[in-house]
């Protein structure tokens, strides 16, 4: 998530009332969790294992909540409840917007684009030329569509995240400040969902197409020319290459990667990585020619333990 200008360091201390170490002529350009972060970003830690990470991470200013060795170049605000702070520094610079019609004002819609009845469109989307968007399609704020892209009815895009942090008193939902980016030639299928970025982006490559029911979560990068069946579902930030191909209820776990021109065949469930040009099938997911020994071999198991038995 970026920040609209930027915001010098010692203003973000007095807005957290932190402790501020290091650099204090720096400026933030935007805030992201860690698997996100680059130059000029803000991110947070608030377990003592994970701090070196986040130390040695491309972050500029680092919320933490204890006093540490600051690196070069880096500036640290002493909180005693990172999460919180930077949770509240989203809220702040990607406030709650309730919509009070159908289309937001502040939307853009590109020349050529149809926008069915019973759509909403929400704060600041920008959708491009020569767009269908079909019969109660919802695009959350923020949401980029690109040019000649059609999503078809009741698909909803730029929900919450599904993120929370574990603590004493219950889950404590994260504040979701990024986007979904659909780019260039897309189609969407029928009642598709397709979750914002915690704090970075959920991106559907150009050319990519989509069947009924797929469910893409937070920060997941869908590469271009990408083909995906119905009922697919993938889990947060995962990134997946150009020229995929998921056939029917594939599962995908989070964080994981996929190679480009993958394959995997239909209910199979992706536990790990997965090779470029190679085919998976199975659950877990394996070599589509292994897995086929592997059954053959079962099914060929009764028999064995009968001669066995003679």
């Amino acid at each position: 998530m970026k920040f609209p200008l930027a915001i010098p360091v010692g203003e973000l201390a007095q807005q957290l009332d932190a402790r501020l170490l290091g650099d204090t002529g720096l400026q933030a350009t935007g805030i992201n969790e860690i698997h996100h972060v680059g130059a000029g970003d803000i991110t947070f830690v608030d377990v003592e294992k994970y701090y070196d990470k986040a130390l040695k991470s491309a972050a500029t200013i680092i919320l933490i909540n204890k006093e540490t060795a600051v690196p070069a170049g880096k500036a640290l605000l002493v909180v005693a409840d990172p999460f919180t702070a930077y949770n509240n520094l989203v809220w702040r610079y990607r406030p709650l917007q309730p919509l009070t019609g159908s289309i937001s004002a502040t939307a853009v819609i590109g020349s050529g684009t149809i926008i069915e009845p019973g759509a909403v469109i929400g704060h600041h989307v920008q959708i491009g030329a020569n767009c269908h968007i079909q019969a109660n399609v919802y695009l959350g704020d923020h949401t980029v569509v690109g040019d000649e892209v059609i999503i078809q009815a009741g698909t909803v895009i730029g929900t919450d995240a599904f993120y929370y942090k574990k603590t004493a008193a219950g889950f404590q939902k994260w504040r979701s400040g990024g986007r979904v980016v659909i780019e260039d030639r897309v189609d969407i299928g029928a009642n598709c969902t397709i979750n914002k970025g915690v704090s970075s982006d959920t991106v559907i490559g150009a050319g990519s197409k989509l069947d009924c029911q797929i469910q893409i979560g937070h920060d997941t990068k869908l590469g271009k020319n990408c083909l995906l069946a119905a009922q697919v579902g993938i889990a947060g930030n995962c990134t997946i290459g150009d020229e995929v191909v998921l056939y029917g209820q594939v599962g995908v776990a989070q964080n994981l990667t996929i190679g480009d021109r993958a394959v995997a065949l239909a209910r199979s469930g992706v536990r790990k990585d997965m090779e470029a040009g190679k085919t998976y099938f199975g659950t877990p997911a394996q070599e589509a020619r292994q897995a086929y020994k592997e059954l053959a071999a079962l099914h060929l198991l009764p028999e064995y333990l009968k001669q066995e038995r003679r």
